[in-house]
C-alpha cells in the first residue's frame, strides 16, 4: 500500500493520477484541499467503478484530521487514511453497490439511508447503519395488450351477421327461382319471399357496418 500526502490537490503531478473515472479534487478533503492519496483504495474505487458502469458520486474521501473532527467523523475514521469513501446512492441500487463493493475487496461498509450515502473503506471487515429501504421498481413490467375473446368480439359479431344476413339472401333468391319454376300453386309467396330478401341485405350491409366500426374502434384503443 503506497500513500502519497499533497497540501493541495492542484499540486498533484498530472502524470502521476492514473484513475481516469475521478479528478485529484473529488478525493481530497472537502475542507482543506489536502490530498493523500492511498493507491491500494483508489485502484479498488476505480475496479468498482468499471465493474458497475456508471459514475460514482464521491460525497467525501480523503480528510484532514482537522476536518474530519470539524464534521464529527470518528476519531480513528478511514478517510483520514485515504482507504474510505462516501458514495452518494443517488444512482445506484445500494444492495447492488455493495455487492460489488464486496467483489472488488472493499471490507467495511456503513449505510446512511437518511442522507442517502454508503460509506465503504479497505476494512477491517464490519458493518453498521441502517439498512436502505427497498425500492419499489421504477415502471411496471409491460403487459402486451388485452386481446378480445373471440366469442365477445364485437368485430367477429358484425362480421358474423353479415355473412349470414349474405347468406340468408342468397338462399331466398334461389329459392324464389325454384319455386317459381317448379310449384305454380305456391306463385303468391313470391313477393314476400322478395321482400325477405331485401330484408337480410338490409341486415348484412348492418352487420358490415358494426365491423368497420368496431375495427376502426379497436385500433384507436390498441386492441388490434
Amino acid at each position: 500500500m503506497t500513500t502519497t500526502t499533497f497540501k493541495h490537490f492542484r499540486d498533484v503531478p498530472e502524470a502521476d493520477w492514473r484513475w481516469p473515472s475521478f479528478s485529484p479534487a473529488e478525493i481530497a478533503c472537502r475542507g482543506t484541499g489536502a490530498l493523500m492519496i492511498n493507491t491500494e483504495a483508489l485502484d479498488k474505487l476505480q475496479t468498482l467503478r468499471n465493474r458497475l458502469g456508471k459514475p460514482l458520486i464521491v460525497l467525501s474521501a480523503y480528510r484532514s484530521p482537522a476536518h474530519n473532527k470539524a464534521v464529527g467523523g470518528a476519531p480513528a475514521s478511514k478517510h483520514m487514511l485515504g482507504t474510505a469513501f462516501d458514495i452518494s446512492m443517488a444512482n445506484h441500487d445500494p444492495a447492488q453497490f455493495a455487492a460489488a463493493a464486496r467483489a472488488v475487496g472493499f471490507l467495511g461498509f456503513g449505510t446512511y439511508p437518511r442522507s442517502g450515502f454508503l460509506h465503504i473503506d479497505l476494512g477491517p471487515a464490519r458493518s453498521w447503519g441502517e439498512p436502505f429501504p427497498v425500492r419499489a421498481t421504477a415502471f411496471a413490467a409491460e403487459l402486451p395488450p388485452a386481446r378480445e375473446v373471440l366469442a365477445e368480439s364485437r368485430t367477429l359479431k358484425g362480421g358474423g351477421a353479415a355473412g349470414l344476413a349474405t347468406v340468408g339472401a342468397a338462399g331466398v333468391e334461389v329459392a324464389q327461382q325454384v319455386l317459381g319454376e317448379t310449384q305454380s300453386a305456391i306463385l303468391p309467396l313470391v313477393p314476400y319471399l322478395d321482400t325477405l330478401r331485401w330484408v337480410l341485405i338490409a341486415v348484412a350491409l348492418l352487420g358490415i357496418a358494426v365491423a368497420i366500426h368496431a375495427r376502426v374502434d379497436d385500433w384507436k384503443r390498441g386492441q388490434r
